[in-house]
């Protein structure tokens, strides 16, 4: 395997590593709460890129490593090339975009309950 080859599967896996920290960044959080700020930001940018015609940098960057090793540059954006039509069929797109979007922010709606729970005294540790 060349270097180049190499650095665009790696690439690749940071690029999933990301899509699962946009989904699931909320809940951890929970466990470090000032980790909150990287995942609305991580939210921010998947969000924009969805109605903003960007190219996301992994992409660019796994493109840019692609031609690197002498294979032709891919079609496409990350989402079209790995995740539309391989873990969900294309016509799912919209119903998988509102069910990340529900779990980003129920994750963000926990993390607000347990931070107003935990300002809050117990049951069993208030007194009279």
């Amino acid at each position: 395997m060349t270097a180049y080859r190499l650095l665009t599967l790696v690439i690749v896996v940071a690029h999933f590593g990301f899509l699962a920290y946009l989904v699931a960044g909320g809940f951890l959080a929970w466990r470090w709460p000032r980790s909150i700020v990287l995942h609305v930001a991580a939210a921010v940018w998947g969000t924009t890129v969805l109605f903003v015609p960007l190219v996301c940098p992994l992409t660019w960057a796994e493109e840019w490593s692609r031609q690197r090793a002498g294979e032709p540059a891919p079609q496409g954006g990350f989402i079209d090339r790995y995740v539309e039509g391989v873990l969900y069929p294309e016509r799912f797109t919209l119903a998988v975009q509102v069910l990340v979007a529900l779990v980003v922010l129920g994750s963000w709606a926990g993390l607000a309950l347990r931070r107003r729970r935990a300002g809050q005294p117990s049951a069993a540790t208030a007194r009279p």
